[in-house]
């Protein structure tokens, strides 16, 4: 049994466990410390929602600090959003108490005169945006070996938020970059609620290092308490149906405000148009119930200010509060005692899912508890795929694949991440001044993730930036950033690798409310914060929109599309609406809905087989993958069955079924499909000349380098062929 550590804790921890009133350090607790006392190995910890995880990793690092003061920053604290930042910025500050040792935080609302501070004394502990770190790397690289060098830990918080995406490329090229520049090898440690493939995250923490990676894994064993609900919307035909609707409407959102309105909950929806029509429509309840206003609404495009007002409502206001969020409160902030999660339609994965679940129950004697209210239109005379309750199912599915089978998605790495190349490229050749072909060559070569692009692709990928300006030679034959890289290196918006819509700030007088994407003329409506506005005025040139209170339409001013699903569950929604049990989480009315929903697919055929008739020369295929292998089968029938089989359409509806139109049968179709799987590649699926793009700084990049990417990143055709076969 490992030995309690908490005699070797520095003083003012053990005071803070003290204050508490902790009878005894957390499992993960322990085991942190055992792993960062007693070995010089990096660590990952994957534990539960409101396990310790914050205080496992600071713990032994703040206790190493105060036994040895670091002469830099000491401890690196890398977290995917400034709310979460400024959450545990708050948190350290409690912890800290009693000790010297000081607490920066760096992003974009953190003023400028507390940023000076700390290049003039740098110490302790500083948290950071990878988005603000690439700025400190790119344009203060003379500041960064008295920033960091005595660097001792980098902690690197919801690391699954970062793992597989670009904004993960970025994050370990800082890292490796950081530590090239000081001549330090800080320890590493990662931090997860949602891990299930620890053998990758280890791979992925530990990427460019030679130091060994150790799991601290632990479950709460808390209980759950889940609730599905179903409410079905006629489409509205005539004026009877119509009535109809809107009385499903209403019967929906009054159920979804009955569920909340007396509780500090989150009500979780998939998109920032959903959070803001939501919340309109939950005031509306409220007014005409004459009922007090407890709403918020919590999302990317909502002003820090207005933000911080949900925040501080939910954790520590005195009565109900309910905000209505995206996945901006989905990750670790803690927001007190809350008592219900609400989630409108249902989570695209089973990571989200865990995340928004652990916002509930979050202190030991509490069950987590969420609640999926499901609205799905319902037409007997739609086309039959049509008439399947995809939400209700993925819904059950992501359930079932985490509460029975602990199923979490896997990580999946980028093999040739070349737009992020491109970022990682520029940026170094910025912070550099110049750079020698070959010095610059092995700078990016040697960062974990572009060891497979070959150094005759970098070569290419270097010539072309050349042709566009991006980057141009000097006299001395060294290359330097040119006028149309400048252009884009100079924007603050380079700093983040992932895509942002060009946003307007919303201002009503001189109190901004939030952004918008889509901006519509003076005297249009539209709805942020929860709130209507008419527009009076935009100024163009700032990128404002200037607004007074109104009372018109709803619109939707945020672009954005659903997220992607793996196979397997989309594999287990096929299990689901195939089999015969009657989930115990389920409302009436759900069920009722997954029967009729079992009695249609028993009865038309809809299971048997992969290609089904879909009356007249039409057919349905419904291949039950996941969304890249969804978009793989749509290219391979696309590019080498259409011509062929004398295919006039074939019409994606994302990621369920495809309709096909043409002479061809459904015997024939699925056999030409698996002969087409395995006997072509991935080359023939893509035009001649075609090169999708995969990430943000793709369109500047080779096209030849960016259709290799897309060919092994952006296509499956093993996978596909996998679930044909």
């Amino acid at each position: 049994m490992t030995q309690n550590p908490f005699h070797r804790l520095a003083p003012f921890l053990q005071e803070f466990i003290y204050k508490k009133k902790w009878n005894e350090l957390r499992a993960a607790q322990v085991e942190a410390c055992r792993i960062c006392f007693d070995t010089p190995h990096h660590l990952l910890i994957a534990a539960g929602t409101a396990s310790g995880k914050t205080e496992a990793a600071f713990f032994p690092a703040l206790t190493e600090l105060h036994e040895c003061p670091s002469q830099s920053v000491g401890i690196l604290y890398i977290g995917p959003l400034k709310a979460l930042i400024n959450d545990q910025f708050e948190r350290l500050k409690e912890l800290m108490q009693g000790s010297p040792i000081p607490v920066w935080h760096w992003h974009g609302d953190v003023s400028q005169s507390e940023k000076t501070k700390l290049v003039r004394s740098p110490s302790g502990i500083l948290q950071i945006t990878p988005e603000s770190l690439e700025g400190l790397l790119m344009n203060r690289p003379n500041a960064i070996p008295s920033l960091f060098g005595d660097l001792r830990y980098v902690i690197v918080d919801e690391v699954h938020a970062f793992m597989g995406a670009d904004r993960g490329i970025q994050v370990l090229s800082q890292i490796n970059r950081l530590e090239r520049m000081t001549g330090v090898r800080p320890r590493r440690i990662g931090l997860s609620a949602t891990l299930s493939d620890y053998d990758s995250a280890k791979a992925w923490l530990g990427a460019g290092s030679q130091q060994a990676v150790e799991v601290v894994s632990s479950s709460t064993g808390r209980k759950l308490r889940l609730r599905v609900d179903h409410f079905s919307f006629p489409d509205a035909r005539d004026e009877e149906q119509a009535e109809q609707l809107q009385n499903a409407k209403k019967a929906y959102y009054n159920h979804i405000y009955e569920s909340a309105y007396l509780k500090k909950a989150l009500i979780f929806t998939n998109s920032r148009s959903d959070a803001e029509l939501t919340t309109l429509e939950m005031r509306k309840v409220a007014a005409r119930r004459h009922q007090p206003d407890v709403f918020y609404v919590h999302h990317g495009s909502i002003s820090a200010m207005l933000r911080e007002e949900a925040e501080n409502a939910l954790k520590s206001g005195p009565g109900p509060a309910v905000a209505a969020a995206t996945l901006t409160l989905e990750l670790g902030i803690d927001l007190g005692e809350l008592e219900r999660i609400v989630q409108l339609g249902a989570p695209y994965s089973t990571s989200s899912f865990v995340q928004r679940l652990g916002r509930s129950g979050r202190r030991e004697d509490k069950a987590s508890e969420m609640m999926f209210v499901i609205h799905e239109e319902e037409d007997e005379e739609a086309p039959l795929p049509a008439r399947i309750p995809w939400t209700l199912l993925r819904a059950i599915a992501v359930i079932e694949l985490y509460v029975r089978h602990k199923w979490v998605e896997p990580l999946e790495t980028r093999r040739l991440p070349i737009g992020t190349m491109y970022h990682q490229t520029m940026s170094i050749l910025k912070s550099m001044g110049e750079a020698e072909p070959v010095d610059l060559a092995r700078a990016i070569l040697t960062l974990p993730s572009f060891r497979e692009v070959t150094p005759e692709q970098y070569k290419t990928f270097l010539n072309y930036l050349i042709q566009t300006d991006h980057i141009q030679w000097t006299e001395d034959k060294n290359l330097i950033i040119g006028l149309t890289g400048e252009k884009i290196v100079n924007n603050f918006r380079f700093y983040a690798v992932f895509k942002d819509d060009e946003e307007h700030s919303v201002y009503n007088g001189s109190e901004e409310i939030g952004s918008i994407t889509t901006v519509p003329p003076p005297g249009y409506c539209f709805s942020l914060a929860g709130k209507l506005w008419k527009v009076v005025e935009v100024d163009t040139k700032h990128k404002a929109v200037y607004v007074k209170a109104a009372k018109g339409k709803v619109d939707t001013l945020w672009l954005g599309s659903g997220g992607d699903i793996h196979t397997l569950v989309t594999q287990k929604m096929r299990e689901v609406l195939a089999g015969e049990e009657i989930y115990s989480y389920l409302s009436p009315e759900a069920v009722n809905r997954l029967e009729r929903a079992r009695r249609l697919a028993r009865e038309s055929g809809l299971l048997k087989e992969i290609v089904i008739p879909a009356g007249g020369d039409s057919l349905f295929i419904l291949p039950w993958v996941g969304s890249k292998q969804f978009r793989t089968m749509e290219r391979l029938i696309k590019q080498t069955l259409s011509t062929r089989l004398s295919l006039r359409s074939v019409v994606p509806m994302e990621p369920y079924y495809l309709i096909v139109s043409g002479r061809s049968d459904a015997p024939t179709l699925l056999q030409e499909m698996i002969l087409a799987c395995n006997n072509c590649n991935e080359e023939q699926l893509l035009e001649d000349k075609e090169a999708p793009y995969l990430g943000k700084y793709d369109e500047f990049v080779a096209p030849d380098l960016i259709r290799s990417a897309f060919l092994v990143d952006g296509l499956d055709l093993k996978g596909l062929v996998k679930s044909l076969v």
